[in-house]
C-alpha cells in the first residue's frame, strides 16, 4: 500500500515538475485573463455561453492542479510553508465561489486574481516581487523621511504663501498636496509663478523641495530596490547552481568555498598533526 501511494507521488511529482505542465498553465492562465476582459464587452449569446463553459473548465482545471501540487509535495507542512503554495491556494478556492446570483459581481472579482498566478509560476516574477517585498521596510523609512520634508515644506508653504492662495495653501495638509503636484510636476511652474509674483525669491523654495523629492529621494528609493533585487538574483543562481550540481550528482558543498570555521579547523588539525609528529621524534 505504502509503496503504491509512494508511486504515485512520485508520478504526481514529474508531473507537476514537467516543463509541459508547468507551460500548458501558464497558458490556461493567459486564456483566463483573456476570457475574463471578454466578459467586459457585449458579445453574442453563444458566444457568452462558451465563455462561461470555458470559466467552467478552467476552474475545474486549476483545483486539479492545485491537488495534484498537493499530493506531489512531502506533506501539507510543507506545502504550505511556501508562501507562494498558500498564496495559489486561496485563489483557486476563491475561483470556486458560483458566479450566479447576487453574487456574480464578487465571483468575477475573484477570477480576475486568477491572472496573479503567473507570478507564481515563472520565477523570474517570483523573484521580482520577493524583491519589492523585501525592499518595502527599507522604502518605508524613506517614505517616512520623505513625509518629514513634506510636512516641513508643507508647514513652511502654508505660512508663506496661504495669502496668496488659500485653495492651494490654506493649511499644511493641503499644502502638502499641493507639494505632491509639485513633486509629480503637474503644472508646478504655474503654482511657482503665482507665489513669485509676489515673493520673486520663492524659486527657491520649489527647486530645492524638487531637488530633495524628486531626485534625492526618488534615487534612494530606486537604489533599495535595485539592492534587494541584486540579492535575490544572486540567491536565484546559487540555488539554480545548487539543483543542476545536485542532478549531475556532484557535491555541493565541493563546489562552495571554504568557511572561516572550516579553516580554523584545517589549521587545528594540522597544529595537531605537527605536535604529533614532534612527539614521535623526540621518542
Amino acid at each position: 500500500m505504502l509503496a503504491n501511494v509512494s508511486g504515485l507521488q512520485s508520478k504526481l511529482k514529474l508531473i507537476d515538475n514537467s516543463k509541459a505542465f508547468q507551460g500548458f498553465v501558464i497558458f490556461v492562465i493567459i486564456v483566463s485573463a483573456l476570457s475574463i476582459g471578454a466578459h467586459t464587452y457585449h458579445l453574442p449569446y453563444w458566444l457568452e455561453q462558451t465563455l462561461v463553459v470555458l470559466d467552467v473548465g478552467i476552474t475545474v482545471f486549476f483545483a486539479v492542479e492545485i491537488v495534484i501540487r498537493f499530493l506531489a509535495s512531502d506533506g501539507p507542512k510543507k506545502f504550505f510553508s511556501n508562501g507562494w503554495n498558500v498564496f495559489d491556494t486561496l485563489i483557486v478556492i476563491g475561483s470556486l465561489i458560483p458566479a450566479g446570483g447576487s453574487g456574480i459581481l464578487i465571483a468575477r472579482l475573484l477570477r480576475i486574481f486568477r491572472v496573479l498566478r503567473l507570478v507564481s509560476m515563472i520565477p523570474e516574477l517570483r523573484m521580482l516581487v520577493n524583491a519589492l517585498l523585501k525592499a518595502i521596510p527599507r522604502m518605508g523609512y524613506i517614505a517616512l523621511l520623505m513625509f518629514v520634508i513634506f510636512y516641513i515644506y508643507g508647514a513652511i508653504g502654508s505660512m508663506l504663501f496661504a495669502h496668496i492662495n488659500d485653495f492651494l495653501w490654506g493649511d499644511v495638509s493641503v499644502a502638502m498636496l499641493t507639494l505632491f503636484r509639485v513633486s509629480t510636476f503637474e503644472s508646478w511652474t504655474s503654482v511657482m509663478y503665482e507665489t513669485m509674483a509676489v515673493y520673486p525669491l520663492s524659486w527657491i523654495y520649489y527647486l530645492s523641495f524638487i531637488f530633495l523629492t524628486a531626485f534625492v529621494f526618488l534615487n534612494m528609493m530606486v537604489g533599495a530596490v535595485l539592492d534587494v533585487m541584486t540579492q535575490e538574483t544572486q540567491a536565484m543562481r546559487d540555488e539554480e547552481a545548487d539543483e543542476l550540481a545536485l542532478e549531475s550528482g556532484k557535491s555541493v558543498e565541493a563546489d562552495k568555498p571554504a568557511s572561516v570555521a572550516d579553516v580554523v579547523e584545517l589549521k587545528a588539525q594540522i597544529a595537531e598533526l605537527k605536535e604529533m609528529l614532534v612527539q614521535k621524534n623526540q621518542g
